[in-house]
C-alpha cells in the first residue's frame, strides 16, 4: 500500500495466466504503482478462465482490477489502463497535443477492437476440424492487413503513444505478442519486431514477468 498525491493506493490484479492481464501488470510496474497479484490458472483442455473469476466480476474475465481503498472494481484492459494512468497523475497517458492525442486514443481502442477479432477468430478455427482449417486460411489475409499497417505504422514512429511510450503501447503488446506467436509476424516487418524487443528489454517488463508468472507470448 503507498500513497498518490494524498490518494492511498491499494491495487489487486486479479491475474490469469497467458492472458491480457499481463499487459496490466507492465503498466503497473513502469507506473510504480504497489499492487498485489490474486492467480487464476486456466483450464488446460478448455483454456477457459475458472468459474472463481466470477466471483470478482460477472463475465468471470481477467484482468479485473479491484482498487481496494475506493472499493472499486474496473474491467476492460483499455478502461483499466486509462484508470491506473489517472492514478499515477497522468503518467504514460496521452501527449498534450491534440492530434497526437487522438493518434493515442486511436491505438488504445484499435488493439481489442481491429486487431484481437481476426487473432481470435484463428484461434478458435484451429480447433475446428477440416472447415476450421479452411476458415483460417480466409482469416489469415485479413490479419496480414493489419500487420503491414502497423508495419508501416512503426516504420514512421518509435512508439504508438508518440514520441514516447505510453498506455497505447501498453495496449498493442498483447496482439503483437499473440500476433508472433501463432500468426505470422516475424521479421519480414522488422519495425513491428523492433518494437516488440524494445518492450520485452524494458526493466519493467522483465519485473511484471517475474510478478506474473510463466507467460507464452514473451
Amino acid at each position: 500500500m503507498s500513497s498518490t498525491g494524498g490518494r492511498i493506493i491499494s491495487i489487486t490484479v486479479h491475474h490469469l495466466n497467458n492472458s491480457r492481464s499481463q499487459r496490466v501488470l507492465w503498466l503497473l510496474e513502469e507506473l510504480e504503482l504497489p499492487y498485489t497479484i490474486t492467480r487464476y490458472q486456466r483450464d488446460p483442455k478448455t483454456m477457459l478462465a475458472p468459474a472463481a473469476l466470477k466471483k470478482v466480476h460477472p463475465l468471470g474475465k481477467s484482468p479485473v482490477v479491484v482498487d481496494e481503498e475506493a472499493n472499486l472494481t474496473v474491467a476492460e484492459t483499455a478502461v483499466i489502463v486509462e484508470y491506473l494512468i489517472d492514478l499515477a497523475g497522468g503518467r504514460m497517458g496521452p501527449p498534450d497535443d491534440p492530434a497526437e492525442a487522438l493518434r493515442y486514443r486511436y491505438w488504445m481502442h484499435y488493439a481489442e477492437g481491429s486487431l484481437m477479432p481476426p487473432l481470435l477468430l484463428k484461434l478458435a478455427m484451429r480447433r475446428v476440424p477440416i472447415m476450421g482449417r479452411l476458415a483460417v486460411r480466409k482469416v489469415q489475409p485479413m490479419i496480414e492487413v493489419h500487420l503491414d499497417f502497423v508495419e508501416a505504422t512503426l516504420s514512421r514512429q518509435e512508439w504508438f503513444s508518440g514520441e514516447q511510450i505510453g498506455g497505447a503501447d501498453v495496449m498493442m503488446s498483447f496482439p503483437l505478442e499473440a500476433a508472433c506467436s501463432r500468426a505470422g509476424l516475424d521479421g519480414s516487418r522488422p519495425a513491428t519486431m523492433e518494437w516488440l524487443d524494445r518492450i520485452h528489454a524494458r526493466p519493467a517488463y522483465k519485473a511484471a514477468l517475474a510478478q506474473g508468472g510463466p507467460y507464452a507470448y514473451a
